[in-house]
């Protein structure tokens, strides 16, 4: 078999980047091609937008197993009958940015410094279930600890202090309490350890302020990608007004706000409104606001619609009841972002008195078959 460019893929321990094997331009050929088939081809497609194949992913999402004295960082092994093997320490994937990759092992040594007891999910015992890290285009890291109970929470504490001076590009450290024995990553609630909250990322001329429970885009050049076309596509549309739906901590929102235009971001999570908001009073944009809620009933609620409507859903779509309005309103353009073209489909069918006119591909997730794709729609 031919190498390629990660070990654990070749020894096949891991084979979450199942497109790893195939040439890279072949990979992006696929993505458009099925893109397109889905979303039309009577538009003006622009070249996808390529990304590092490696040191791309800002934040990794480790799974802790074996024990305090010998931690594995990593993956959880499936048995062939479907059960929850042993782990698989990927703690030098080479998908994570360099200083993920750094941080890792450092990350292990305080699990045995502070005598975190792996959970053990056959026998649903232990404590620290993942280890969250996220580095900002700076080197700064923001690092979460996912116990089961607040138990190992004092030993944290006693020996943070250690782990700053062995990683200075620490910034955030947290506590996340998911206390359920279910295949859910996070829980509720989160316990701050360190004097800064946030964690700042710089990206595409914006200083976005990112919370322990705020979602970013994992691949920190294509976010930038993604928020530069916004700035350009919309840039002549003479918008006086816009909303931005599944706003998470403001990313096209921000990036579309200037004088004389009224930018609002509806996001469900108020952590990320959180974040949002505070990078809109830095930099000082009193014309635009984030609010806390359902994009959907924000809109079906709202008294005037937008002259522009950005739109950044989950894999799911916006859904029918969205769609319809957006389609029966009087809102001129929408911007789509999406990391589904199915549901993209879907929901561009649910509104065919817009019009997509404009589409581009840009590779969020090399080495599989997920992408993100951005539409601007105009009225017929």
């Amino acid at each position: 078999m031919t190498a390629t460019l990660c070990h654990h893929f070749d020894a096949r321990r891991c084979r979450s980047c199942s497109w790893l094997g195939l040439p890279y331009d072949v990979q992006l050929e696929d993505k458009q091609r099925q893109v397109a088939a889905l979303v039309g081809t009577d538009l003006a497609w622009e070249a996808p937008v390529a990304s590092a194949q490696l040191g791309f992913r800002n934040k990794a999402k480790m799974v802790v197993t074996g024990t305090a004295d010998e931690p594995v960082l990593g993956i959880l092994r499936v048995d062939r009958d479907g059960a929850a093997g042993g782990g698989v320490d990927l703690r030098d994937c080479p998908l994570h940015t360099p200083g993920i990759q750094a941080a890792l092992p450092l990350l292990a040594d305080f699990v045995r410094t502070a005598a975190l007891t792996p959970y053990d999910v056959p026998a649903r015992r232990g404590e620290l279930k993942h280890l969250l890290v996220t580095e900002s285009p700076d080197g700064g890291l923001m690092v979460r600890f996912v116990l089961r109970s607040q138990e190992p929470v004092a030993r944290i504490r006693k020996h943070l202090a250690g782990l700053q001076e062995a990683l200075p590009a620490l910034v955030v450290a947290s506590v996340n309490l998911q206390p359920e024995h279910k295949a859910v990553l996070e829980g509720e609630r989160e316990i701050v350890l360190t004097e800064r909250e946030t964690l700042l990322m710089r990206v595409a001329g914006l200083d976005l302020h990112l919370r322990p429970q705020s979602f970013f885009q994992t691949n920190t050049a294509m976010a930038a990608e993604l928020y530069e076309r916004a700035r350009a596509w919309t840039g002549e549309l003479a918008a006086a007004s816009v909303w931005d739906l599944y706003c998470g901590v403001g990313g096209f929102a921000l990036s579309l706000a200037r004088p004389g235009v009224a930018v609002t971001g509806i996001e469900v999570s108020r952590e990320a409104v959180a974040s949002a908001s505070l990078t809109a009073a830095e930099a000082g944009l009193a014309d635009v606001r984030f609010e806390a809620g359902d994009a959907t009933a924000y809109a079906l609620g709202a008294a005037t619609p937008p002259d522009l409507v950005v739109v950044n859903p989950p894999r799911r779509g916006i859904g029918p009841d969205l769609s319809g309005w957006l389609g029966s309103s009087d809102v001129d353009h929408v911007l789509y972002s999406s990391c589904n073209a199915a549901t993209l489909a879907t929901d561009l069918a649910a509104m065919p008195s817009l019009r997509p006119v404009r589409a581009q591909l840009l590779d969020m997730f090399p080495n599989t078959s997920h992408y993100e794709v951005l539409v601007l729609l105009e009225r017929r």
